[in-house]
This record gives C-alpha cells, sequence and structure tokens, in this order.
C-alpha cells in the first residue's frame, strides 16, 4: 500500500497520521489484520449490547434522548442514527454520545497494552454514527475504523503511561484525536483537511480520573464525548475552519499540556515510522473479565490458585502488579477493599482478586449489588495487600502474581507474565464469540445476537446501514 516507507520526522505528526488515514484502503488491510479488526468490533458491540442491561444505560440514554428532542423539538426517534440494542435513532452526534457510554460503560471493552487505551471505544461510536449517517459501506467503514485505530494506539504509546500518571483518562483523551480521524476519513476529506480535523480535536481533548474518588460514571462517558467532538472537528475541517498544524508536538501542545513533566522523553514520531507495514491494531487485546485490565494477571492467578486450595484455609493474600498501575486499582487501601459500587470494584484489585480465590472466575454478575455486599468476599478483600511485581513485563503485559498464607503453614504462589486475552494468549474468534453471546443475550434473543455476530464477521460485504439494522435487533 501507499505511505508504507519511514516518514520524515520533520512533518508534523498530524500529517503523517493524515497522509496514511486519506490514502488507505480496505483492500490495504491484510487478512490477519482484517480478521481482528472484525473480532475487536464484535466485542466491543457485544459489551454495548450487555450494557443496556444495566440502570446506567437507561438513565444515559434517557438523559441524551431528552437533549436531542429538546434541540431539534421533535420526538428524536423519526430518524438518526441507532443505538446499539435499542430500537431508537438519533442525531448523529448524540448517537456517537450514546454508543460511546454503552460499549465503554462495563470497562469490559479491549485494551491496546503498550498505549494503555480502549482502542476500539477510541473509534468504534464515531464509525458507528457517521457510517450509518453517511450510507457507508462495509468496506469504508472498515478502513476508516482502521485509520482511527492506528491513530489513537499510536499517539497513546507515545504518552508512554504519561496521562494516568498527571490524572488524565489516556483513552478519554486520545479518543478526540481518532475519533476525528475517522470521521474526516467516511467524509473523504483530503489529507489538509485531516490534518486540520486533528487540530481542532486539541482543543477539546479532556478526561479527567477523578472517577476513581468516588466511582463516578463520567469515564463511560469520555469516549461518546470524544466522538461528539471528533465528528464536530471533522465537520469544522470541511468547512475550513483554520486549525493548528501540530497539536500533538507545538509549544502548548498535546503532550506539553497534558504530560507537563514526562517521567520519558515523548517523541511521537518514533510511534509513526511503521504505519502501514505494522498494525498495531492486531496487537490490541480483548478481555476476558470485566474489570480494569491492570488487574488480569492477578486474576489469572487468583483463579489458577481456586483450583489448589480451599479457601477458607486462606490466612492471607498478597497480589503483586505493575508499580505504575498501584494508584489506580490497589489505593487507597482501605477504599478498594471495600467496594460500594461496581465502577469502584472494577477497580479494585483487592476485590477482584479475593472472588477469583473464591469462584475460580470473574464475570458480570461478580459487580451485581448483592456480590458486592457478600460477606465471604469482603472478609477476603480485606486480607488482600498489593505490592509492587519485581517480575513485571508491564506496559506490554498486564502480569501479575498472587501468594496465599494456608492455615496449615503452606505458602502458595502463581504468577501470570501474560495475561489472559494477550499475546499468545489472545481469544480467537471462538473466543470472542463465547464471550460476545452470553454478553449480548443480557439484552437480545439468541437469534437477534447472532444475526448482529454474522453481520459484523462479514462487514464487507454488508452495508454500515445494515449493521445498524441488527443492532436496533431487526433480523433480516
Amino acid at each position: 500500500m501507499t505511505n508504507a516507507s519511514p516518514r520524515n520526522p520533520t512533518r508534523p505528526a498530524a500529517a503523517i497520521l493524515a497522509d496514511f488515514a486519506a490514502g488507505l484502503q480496505f483492500d490495504h488491510l491484510p487478512a490477519a489484520v482484517l480478521s481482528r479488526a472484525k473480532l475487536l468490533i464484535l466485542d466491543a458491540l457485544g459489551c454495548g449490547l450487555a450494557a443496556n442491561a444495566y440502570d446506567f444505560a437507561d438513565t444515559a440514554v434517557a438523559s441524551i434522548q431528552a437533549l436531542s428532542e429538546a434541540t431539534i423539538g421533535a420526538p428524536a426517534n423519526a430518524q438518526g442514527c441507532s443505538i446499539v440494542g435499542r430500537d431508537l435513532r438519533l442525531p448523529v452526534r448524540d448517537a456517537a454520545l450514546a454508543n460511546g457510554m454503552l460499549i465503554h460503560g462495563l470497562d469490559f471493552d479491549d485494551t491496546h497494552l503498550n498505549s494503555i487505551i480502549h482502542a476500539t471505544a477510541a473509534c468504534l461510536p464515531a464509525a458507528l454514527a457517521m457510517g450509518e449517517s453517511l450510507g457507508a459501506s462495509g468496506r469504508d467503514f472498515l478502513a476508516a475504523y482502521a485509520a482511527g485505530m492506528e491513530t489513537a494506539i499510536r499517539v497513546g504509546a507515545a504518552a508512554k503511561g504519561g496521562f494516568h500518571h498527571t490524572g488524565f483518562h489516556a483513552t478519554g483523551v486520545v479518543a478526540h484525536f481518532s475519533s476525528a480521524v475517522v470521521a474526516a476519513k467516511l467524509l473523504g476529506l483530503p489529507a489538509s483537511a485531516i490534518v486540520a480535523a486533528q487540530g481542532i480535536a486539541a482543543s477539546t481533548a479532556s478526561g479527567v480520573q477523578v472517577f476513581l474518588e468516588e466511582g463516578a460514571w463520567t469515564k463511560r462517558m469520555h469516549p461518546g464525548w470524544a466522538a461528539v467532538a471528533g465528528i464536530t472537528a471533522a465537520y469544522l475541517a470541511r468547512g475550513g475552519v483554520k486549525a493548528p498544524t501540530r497539536p500533538y508536538e507545538g509549544r502548548f501542545g498535546f503532550f506539553e499540556t497534558h504530560i507537563q513533566h514526562p517521567h520519558q522523553p515523548i517523541d511521537v514520531h518514533a510511534e509513526l515510522t511503521t504505519l502501514g507495514s505494522f498494525w498495531e491494531l492486531a496487537e490490541t487485546a480483548i478481555k476476558p473479565y470485566p474489570v480494569c485490565h491492570f488487574i488480569h494477571g492477578c486474576a489469572d492467578s487468583a483463579i489458577a490458585l481456586h483450583a489448589r486450595i480451599n479457601p477458607e484455609d486462606i490466612v492471607s493474600v498478597e497480589a503483586f502488579l505493575a508499580r505504575d498501575t498501584m494508584p489506580i486499582v490497589a489505593e487507597p487501601h482501605e477504599n478498594k477493599v471495600l467496594p460500594t459500587t461496581d465502577y469502584e470494584a472494577k477497580f479494585s484489585a483487592q476485590f477482584v482478586v479475593a472472588t477469583c480465590l473464591l469462584k475460580g472466575a470473574f464475570g458480570l454478575p461478580d459487580l451485581l449489588p448483592e456480590a458486592l455486599i457478600d460477606p465471604l468476599i469482603l472478609d477476603l478483600s480485606r486480607r488482600v495487600t498489593c505490592h509492587i511485581d519485581p517480575d513485571s513485563a508491564f506496559p506490554t503485559f498486564f502480569s501479575g502474581g498472587v501468594r496465599l498464607k494456608m492455615r496449615d503453614g503452606r505458602t502458595l504462589w502463581h504468577h501470570e507474565r501474560v495475561n489472559s486475552g494477550a499475546g499468545e494468549r489472545a481469544l480467537d474468534e471462538a473466543g470472542v464469540t463465547r464471550k460476545f453471546m452470553p454478553s449480548a443475550t443480557m439484552t437480545f434473543s439468541a437469534a437477534q445476537a447472532e444475526h448482529v455476530r454474522r453481520v459484523v464477521l462479514d462487514l464487507e460485504n454488508h452495508t454500515v446501514g445494515e449493521l445498524a439494522d441488527a443492532l436496533r435487533g431487526i433480523v433480516s
């Protein structure tokens, strides 16, 4: 394909990404990359369908629908873009916001480990809304999604974890740029306008991590709000709004403002040299557990130990995690051991490890209200202490280990360097289907869920409109 050779690092990063996106065609996607892209999309839509079974989804969608109707002065359902799992249409930006909240709402969606972002959530909401609005083909939709994925992942990777250290949700800030690229690509804009869309997005990119203090819902909003901003940026760029051309590396640009004192040098150009020859999209990991990805290695280890023990004989538990993840999933200890909401529980290594030790698994039911007050889980959670893992492969993998002290004096240990769902342990089509069907059937019938699955896995031969129909529960 074109644009596969290393770029001149003196060119602005936005121009390099814009050239790549403008030149990318469906036929440029290698078969393995295309196959992986469809599995990532299928997984994200399963997460979005499952989210409809939770109260937050009703609240969020009703609020967005009310905003739509107040804006247009008419019932929102008359026309517009589809909402995952609901027989409802909203205006393009409102649909993107709603779908972003559903796809990311359970924190069960994929993660690119090195860039520490939920990559598909950073691209799919904009792609769905814009693709349906414009009557796009599945082929054009997949090319735009791929361009957005490479943008999100490579911009995220350049930060080297710096967003989290400064209190930004990496997905929430990076997704503004990837959504802008997706929307501009689907609009058929030239490279110069895709540069402008990224420049405009730099003025909207935000998403703070203060939700961690209270288990608030705002993290769920970040990818959808980024899609709203990206779509807006693309239309403004198409209209000729003058925008900065160096939004990433310029003085007071994205990296300087969001990571003012980086712990490692930031070189976004170094992340762009392999565009078109190496596909970071294909390295994105699909979650087997509906919790923060940082905890997955520990969850794997606790599940492995479950088969070797009687949980009643556990005296104490030590969980080992990467140093950089400790403030997010392990601290402060007194709050993490007694989560009061499902979102607090998702970000509690103590709660997740205790559940895995007791049950030998962790799924969506383990975040229901009754699970959060289970006295056995909470008693064991109080006895979990977290430590820095000296053997972590972070950020390449989200490694983790668990050490148990047992009543009979034994010490048991298990460590996973490669967390399940990543690297050589990546979920294949059968594995993704095993996750998708139980998730999707929380909202849809088995026939409706299977129809979505078939359309996604053959998306190049369908339109986005046909996918949208399937996501509203219409079986053709």
